[in-house]
């Protein structure tokens, strides 16, 4: 029995120490994941780490300052920037991260994208007299988030959602260019923001298809937001006199959306540059004339826009020389040319040598229709183009020269409305012979870029913006007491205005 207990003890003990002796092997790791290189979808993307997806981080860093504005970037055409007085900014400046991610997967139906763009912007503001917190005896302070031309507030981050779309099979949802509008959208050789005559960069929710027919030929057609693509629809017969002052011709009366915009697009992308035509089909859909449903309402209108546009690369001039050009024309869709971050309204004041007078004022404003109570809604037409030429002075210095024209036309019954509202609420003095709501907006400017290095750059960017209001010469107007730019009720010579900035900019991508 001892024999037998001694045997049993013996082996347990055995086996333990085999056990631990095993324990303190070493066990093989299994092998590292290394980030590959993704080359199927150019420099910069990689496999994310167990699948067959490609990924590209990307963006950039920027800090950018603009003397005599408000806003960045664009001309003081409204608020306290176009006031001219001690409430305008002599510079607004403004910092931003930018980070963008796009993934690519290939599929038996060609290539699965997905693409993010993000900004988180800190943009310096200004103070106003909104009736808030006065500040030094006089103006008051305005926590308004910064955006837009002349606007008055104070300093403010913001997150914007520039991009978020996916693409699979020539189709595109979400947040996306319009296919509207051209690769260069209103940037045909600038930084400018405010630059007429096209649909704008500002992305828009979309469904669209893309039929890729080779050798650079596309043809693309999309239901896009019609609520992003509305600028304005004016109910003359609630006009104000405030409103009207600040370049408002009515009540801003627009229904909510019942269809989105209907876009079609044709692209020839070569060698030697770029071709496309674009068409939009636009619906005006109103509120009512008053307070309430049982006050009518104006039936629908379609309106359209058209646009053409030309690229024209390495030009004879130099290496990677380009000429950008685009004309558009809308019929009650104005923001296919004076585009989301083009002004809407203008009040721009100035001088004046005429006796009586207070000061000089530019008045104007865009819309897509007018009505007043119980008619239809009259479509305004706006017509106009940018472009610009870029030259390449060496691998580390470039300059460009652009411009831009639109024009802004109400029909005679339109006008009607408006200058009858002029008169009857802000006393045009030289009666309605003299008021016509009609005006062009010009832009020219240049651009100097250095890169010392690869992805840094330096910028400075000097852009003249003129107003050509068709007011009668001599014709005057009676402003009420405008506090939140500090004028007087007073008169007021209506006479063309210009504005002239400077945009002072470093950036960093990666």
């Amino acid at each position: 029995m001892k024999l037998t207990k001694s045997l049993i003890l013996g082996s347990a003990a055995m086996f333990v120490g085999a056990g631990a002796q095993a324990a303190d092997l070493p066990v093989k790791a299994k092998a590292v994941e290394y980030v590959k290189i993704c080359s199927f979808y150019g420099a910069g993307f990689y496999y994310i780490p167990g699948t067959d997806t490609c990924i590209k981080l990307g963006g950039y860093v920027r800090a950018g300052t603009v003397l005599n504005s408000n806003g960045m970037y664009s001309s003081p055409l409204s608020g306290v920037g176009a006031a001219h007085n001690r409430l305008s900014n002599y510079y607004t400046s403004q910092s931003r991260f930018n980070f963008n991610v796009d993934t690519r997967t290939a599929t038996e139906y060609g290539v699965l994208r997905t693409y993010a763009d993000l900004a988180f912007t800190w943009t310096a503001g200004s103070y106003t007299g909104a009736g808030t917190t006065a500040r030094n005896g006089s103006t008051a302070y305005s926590g308004s988030n910064p955006a837009g031309s002349g606007s008055g507030q104070v300093s403010g981050g913001n997150l914007s959602v520039y991009y978020a779309f996916m693409q699979f099979a020539g189709f595109t949802f979400g947040r996306a260019q319009s296919q509207f509008s051209s690769p260069w959208t209103n940037y045909p050789g600038n930084s400018y923001d405010g630059l007429p005559g096209g649909a704008g960069w500002e992305a828009v929710n979309q469904f669209a298809y893309t039929a890729d027919f080779g050798q650079g030929v596309t043809a693309s057609f999309s239901a896009e937001d019609q609520v992003a693509r509305t600028s304005n629809v004016w109910n003359v017969s609630a006009a104000s006199a405030a409103g009207l002052a600040a370049g408002t011709y009515g009540a801003t009366d627009i229904g909510g959306s019942r269809t989105p915009d209907l876009i079609a697009a044709l692209r020839v992308n070569q060698a030697w540059g770029l071709f496309q035509a674009s068409v939009a089909a636009h619906n005006n859909h109103a509120a009512y004339y008053g307070a309430s449903e049982v006050t009518g309402y104006p039936g629908d209108k379609w309106g359209w826009a058209g646009q053409l546009a030309l690229s024209i690369k390495n030009i004879p001039t130099g290496a990677g020389d380009t000429i950008n050009i685009q004309g558009v024309y809308t019929k009650g869709a104005s923001i296919y040319n004076f585009h989301s971050y083009a002004s809407s309204t203008y009040a721009m004041y100035g001088g004046t040598g005429l006796p009586g007078a207070y000061q000089s004022v530019g008045l104007a404003g865009v819309s897509d229709s007018v009505f007043v109570a119980g008619a239809g809604q009259e479509l305004t037409t706006t017509y106009g183009f940018n472009g610009a030429y870029t030259h390449n002075w060496d691998p580390y210095w470039s300059t460009s020269v652009y411009g831009a024209w639109a024009a802004v036309r109400y029909n005679d019954t339109a006008q009607g409305y408006i200058c009858g509202a002029f008169v009857a609420t802000l006393a045009l003095s030289s009666g309605a012979g003299g008021c016509n709501p009609n005006f062009n907006l010009a832009v020219v400017g240049t651009r100097t870029i250095w890169t010392p290095v690869k992805n840094l750059a330096f910028s400075a960017e000097l852009t003249y913006a003129m107003l050509d209001q068709k007011y009668a010469g001599g014709s005057t107007i009676a402003l009420p007491l405008q506090s939140g730019i500090a004028k007087p009720a007073a008169t007021y010579e209506l006479k063309d205005q210009n504005a002239l900035t400077l945009l002072l900019r470093a950036q960093r991508n990666f």
